[in-house]
């Protein structure tokens, strides 16, 4: 079966956006986990960066996904590659980096629920 370029970008779009939002939760769990040390979570990073990076980039058109995308190569960049990244760095970050990762959730979420209202509304008039 031949796909059409639509098809293939619009898959290509769900993989790369599942991809983001993998390596989202990974690193929440990771910060949640007062388990989780700085050399685990470097190299768990690396490989879910690594993952990404063989898709190939969408153009992402919500606030959220390119915030996520933004933090996502901000937290990589802070982790795997200033090459001063350890315990202690990574248990002063715990706190905000969830804050953070909270925030874009939120914004993920409010952008959902105004699609909903904005559904709704049509729906008023019957």
């Amino acid at each position: 079966m031949k796909y059409t370029p639509k098809q293939i970008e619009k898959y290509n779009r769900q993989k790369y956006i599942a991809e983001l939002e993998k390596i989202s939760k990974n690193l929440f769990r990771m910060f949640r986990d007062a388990n989780t040390d700085a050399e685990n979570m470097a190299s768990k990073l690396e490989q879910l960066k690594k993952k990404l990076d063989e898709k190939p980039p969408v153009y992402l058109d919500s606030e959220y996904l390119r915030q996520l995308k933004e933090y996502i190569v901000n937290i990589y960049e802070k982790i795997c590659k200033s090459g001063t990244f350890d315990d202690k760095i990574l248990d002063e970050m715990r706190e905000g980096q969830m804050t953070a990762l909270n925030r874009l959730q939120k914004l993920k979420n409010n952008t959902s629920y105004k699609k909903e209202k904005h559904r709704s509304e049509h729906h008023d008039g019957w």
